[in-house]
């Protein structure tokens, strides 16, 4: 249950955050001091950060997201590789053919990224708040896992309807002619449910995609400060920058290869009468069972690990540039016993 105690602590720290105790020499002691800085504005300006590094990693790559669900939607066309479709969708439909989905992307990563990055701040900092240092850095994996789980559900329900019209408007260049213009034939033609058509597999595909990104980022970077016996605040914003966007790259293709199977179900699912008339379990395994267990995972894989491989590692180098622009810097887990 030590999921179950994490969300625990992060609600009892927004409703009964601890107080200063008045006693002497109190001050020492009290953890309200020792994590003053965490307040409000703090996960304002990490949510801020975590909006504006998503926005700008995911758009900047609408391409070759454009060029990945293509070859998702339909490998037999597309089966020259990720240069190969480049060049089929810039012969057939021209280039600007490779921004389609651009707002739908910027709007729904902005959103996604307000929710993801604050809300892992906000849960990770929370725990360590009512557990202590020494009990935190035991377990900072898990707290990592439970954070990253908690802020990616929430970031999905508000992530979700922009993204099914992304993908809408990527199968179907002709559906619509902008984000509003798509939200608008898609809620007339079918209503709510049609939002959320894919959000059992964007939450299958995000989940374990987040938790694994948070989980090997934040390995692999405090790995390399161990390594050189130094702690952030002791090198400088370069060195920091390179650390981020090394770990950040490890971080991406690991998730990568561990959310594809998900990421083609939704592309599919969200294609017009993919997966038959049925529920949507029904219809994810009907999609499922047409595309074969080794081409879910491997269709597409190559693209989406350049994909996602680079915008991790920009997502955590832009986070921490942001966050020092606003005076802020994110929360390391620190061994009390080092």
């Amino acid at each position: 249950h030590f999921w179950e105690d994490i969300f625990l602590f992060a609600l009892v720290q927004a409703i009964h955050p601890p107080t200063t105790m008045n006693t002497p020499g109190a001050v020492l002691l009290a953890p309200s001091d020792m994590y003053a800085k965490y307040d409000t504005m703090y996960y304002l300006k990490g949510a801020a950060a975590g909006g504006i590094c998503c926005s700008i990693t995911h758009g900047a790559l609408t391409p070759v997201d454009v060029v990945k669900t293509r070859v998702q939607l339909d490998p037999v066309k597309y089966n020259s590789g990720l240069i190969g479709g480049f060049r089929t969708i810039i012969a057939e439909e021209g280039a600007m053919a490779l921004t389609t989905g651009l707002g739908a992307t910027a709007a729904g990563y902005f959103v996604q990224g307000w929710f993801k990055f604050g809300g892992v701040e906000f849960f990770k900092i929370s725990a360590v708040k009512s557990m202590g240092e020494e009990k935190a850095w035991d377990n900072k994996t898990n707290i990592y896992l439970a954070s990253a789980a908690g802020a990616e559900f929430i970031a999905d329900l508000f992530l979700c309807p922009l993204e099914a019209v992304r993908i809408r408007s990527v199968s179907d260049p002709e559906f619509c002619d902008g984000l509003l213009d798509g939200f608008g034939k898609m809620a007339k033609a079918e209503g709510l449910g049609g939002f959320y058509a894919g959000l059992a597999p964007i939450l299958a595909k995000q989940i374990p995609y987040t938790c694994a990104k948070f989980v090997v980022q934040g390995s692999v970077a405090d790995g390399m400060y161990s390594s050189m016996g130094k702690t952030p605040a002791e090198l400088s914003s370069g060195t920091n920058l390179g650390i981020s966007l090394l770990s950040g790259v490890v971080a991406g293709v690991a998730s990568a290869i561990i959310s594809h199977p998900a990421d083609t179900l939704l592309s599919k699912v969200n294609k017009k009468g993919a997966g038959g008339d049925g529920s949507m379990v029904s219809r994810l395994m009907n999609i499922a069972k047409e595309i074969g267990f080794v081409k879910l995972c491997t269709v597409g894989l190559i693209p989406r690990c350049v994909m996602i491989g680079t915008l991790t590692a920009g997502q955590f180098g832009i986070f921490d540039t942001v966050m020092g622009a606003l005076g802020a810097s994110k929360y390391h887990f620190q061994n009390p016993n080092a």
